[in-house]
């Protein structure tokens, strides 16, 4: 089997194309006013930042030190990729709303978490394996993660006056097209992985694996991020937006930097496996823990709801 990337259907082209358009229609779609209103919370801010780019590589550290041995190179290099990843967007910003949460905060979290990805993402990645990452160019990912993911988000909001108005009624459409992208790549990725006869040596063994410590970093991450909000006794619309954009990673944004970071990797089918089951199980749970929050008594202030919980 030939690799989709050079194939003569030019793969790479197409998505390249097509990871430009979606982050052109995300820029459409941001609400300015929304990131300004957001942006006063500063220790909320802190809180969420630090744990996107800092808790979650140092966990990377604690399971390479505690089952590096008994986990596979390009699995464990997936999990590190994982951990440097930016917050998503759109779901943080959606479970905090269905939670009843500082949207505002959310929506300022979950952009500044993606632009300043662009930068921390392959230096955390390129910092944690020393330099081997197979030709993994630091200079070269960031170059090519700026061109492709902030300009056209850039472009996106410089037309947004003039467009965002037929955005907002086709929306569902963008929507729809957006997630055909992201199967697009995942599928190139895939391909090219079965070609390299990856997936010949790994079976449902890596599958438990990849599950099984997706979910653990999830449950960690979650539980940290509400007993930091806790502690620094924010209020419990400010604990909302901490805990959904402090624990989540994006897979729509994280399997295009992928391919930009790793470009024709081998193993970049096994290295986007832990994102793709962390996307999963972060929707899930997320949601159950959204649905929780949103029943709570209305409207009381945080400290009482913590006091009365306990």
């Amino acid at each position: 089997m030939v690799p989709l990337a050079g194939h003569p259907a030019h793969a790479n082209v197409v998505a390249d194309v097509g990871i430009f358009a979606v982050f052109f229609l995300h820029g459409v779609g941001l609400s300015t006013e929304k990131l300004r209103a957001g942006m006063s919370r500063w220790k909320l801010h802190v809180v969420v930042q630090a744990f996107t780019f800092v808790v979650f590589p140092l966990l990377w550290l604690v399971l390479r030190a505690a089952a590096g041995d008994l986990i596979p190179a390009h699995l464990l290099l997936g999990f590190l990729y994982l951990c440097a990843l930016p917050s998503t967007i759109s779901s943080s910003v959606a479970m905090t709303g269905v939670a009843r949460g500082n949207v505002a905060a959310a929506i300022f979290n979950a952009t500044l978490s993606s632009l300043l990805g662009v930068f921390l993402t392959p230096l955390i990645v390129s910092a944690a394996i020393g330099g081997s990452g197979g030709g993994l160019s630091l200079a070269d990912a960031m170059l090519k993660i700026a061109a492709l993911l902030v300009l056209p988000l850039v472009i996106g909001q410089l037309v947004r006056p003039f467009v965002g108005a037929w955005f907002a009624r086709y929306k569902r459409y963008t929507s729809f097209f957006d997630r055909c992208v992201i199967l697009s790549l995942v599928y190139v990725s895939f391909c090219d992985s079965v070609a390299a006869g990856l997936w010949t040596r790994y079976g449902a063994g890596t599958i438990a694996l990849t599950a099984g410590g997706a979910g653990l970093i999830l449950a960690i991450v979650l539980f940290l991020t509400r007993r930091v909000a806790r502690a620094l006794r924010f209020e419990v619309e400010d604990e909302i937006a901490s805990v959904f954009c402090g624990s989540k990673k994006t897979l729509a944004s994280g399997v295009p930097m992928a391919k930009l970071i790793f470009g024709a990797h081998p193993g970049l089918g096994l290295i986007v496996l832990p994102i793709m089951f962390y996307h999963q199980l972060q929707l899930l749970v997320c949601s159950v823990l959204a649905e929780r929050y949103a029943s709570r008594d209305l409207p009381r202030a945080g400290t009482v709801e913590r006091s009365t919980a306990a």
